[in-house]
């Protein structure tokens, strides 16, 4: 769910086959500690930690997703982050925590994926590729997506973005936070995705998980010094009793698995690889476009 700035999107409904899921799950995780949460989060504060490979993504409609570093110029994120013909750029912080915009010159989203849908109803596969105009340096370490393992029904993992820290405060993104979360398991709605909770709350009540802002960021397994990406943030829900106010977030984090995907990554990070500014991408799918004056 990409925050858009001073808009948003409508809330989100939790899937029926998962709420009633949650019962079962919860006998077996209910007795885990709280989680610190982004929503309920940590501020990222270690000049080594996540802020290395954790980006924001914007767009000139003044949208804002997150995305994670996977070679010095090249990001990956959620597709639905990049569907809208838009110009976007990149927003890295250095090891001061300084902040850095870069544009982005070429973009590939998955060929499966459906723009225009939402990325609960939607039947493909929500990541898309980003190129930079110029690398980031040397205060940056991408993750390597080959290294992705399979998220395991009850492992703990992390979740990190730039999103709100509630639905009603829009002027709480732009800054990172970090929280841990346990897997529940894969859920098949229009497409295949993990599904990861606050471990204690497990979406029964609002707990940590993604927000408006957060989708494209990465769900992290490995911890410190060796973070694994495992997976991409598609979307959320709202906790399963909520009261008066609806919200989409607090509940569910559904999550694209990386692991599945390596393929499709890697071919299309070699083609991305050869396009520089003022030259053109290879066309090899409607999904693909490259920046031009105007756009940025």
């Amino acid at each position: 769910m990409p925050a858009r700035l001073p808009r948003t999107t409508g809330p989100r409904r939790t899937s029926l086959r998962l709420a009633a899921g949650l019962t079962a799950f919860a006998g077996l995780f209910g007795t885990m500690p709280a989680a610190q949460a982004v929503i309920q989060g940590e501020v990222a504060r270690d000049p080594n930690g996540t802020r290395t490979f954790v980006v924001r993504v914007e767009s000139t409609d003044g949208e804002i997703c997150s995305g994670t570093l996977i070679g010095p110029d090249l990001v990956l994120t959620a597709a639905h982050c990049v569907m809208r013909p838009a110009g976007y750029r990149v927003v890295s912080v250095d090891r001061a925590f300084r902040q850095h915009r870069v544009n982005v010159i070429a973009a590939t989203m998955h060929p499966d994926f459906v723009p225009g849908t939402t990325p609960e109803d939607q039947p493909g596969v929500d990541l898309a590729l980003l190129k930079l105009s110029q690398p980031l340096g040397a205060d940056y370490l991408p993750l390597d997506p080959r290294s992705a393992g399979s998220i395991g029904t009850g492992d703990t993992v992390e979740i990190a973005g730039y999103g709100v820290v509630a639905e009603n405060r829009r002027g709480s993104a732009r800054v990172l936070r970090q929280a841990a979360l346990v897997s529940i398991g894969s859920l098949q709605v229009a497409n295949r995705v993990t599904v990861v909770t606050d471990r204690r709350r497990l979406a029964e009540t609002a707990g940590a998980g993604a927000c408006l802002g957060d989708s494209g960021g990465p769900i992290l397994t490995g911890g410190p010094g060796g973070y694994r990406i495992a997976g991409v943030v598609s979307w959320s829900s709202g906790a399963i009793q909520q009261g008066a106010r609806r919200t989409a977030c607090g509940g569910f984090t559904a999550v694209t698995p990386v692991a599945e995907h390596t393929g499709w990554i890697a071919s299309r990070s070699a083609e991305l690889a050869q396009v520089q500014p003022g030259t053109e991408m290879p066309r090899r799918h409607r999904s693909d476009w490259m920046a031009r004056p105007g756009r940025r």
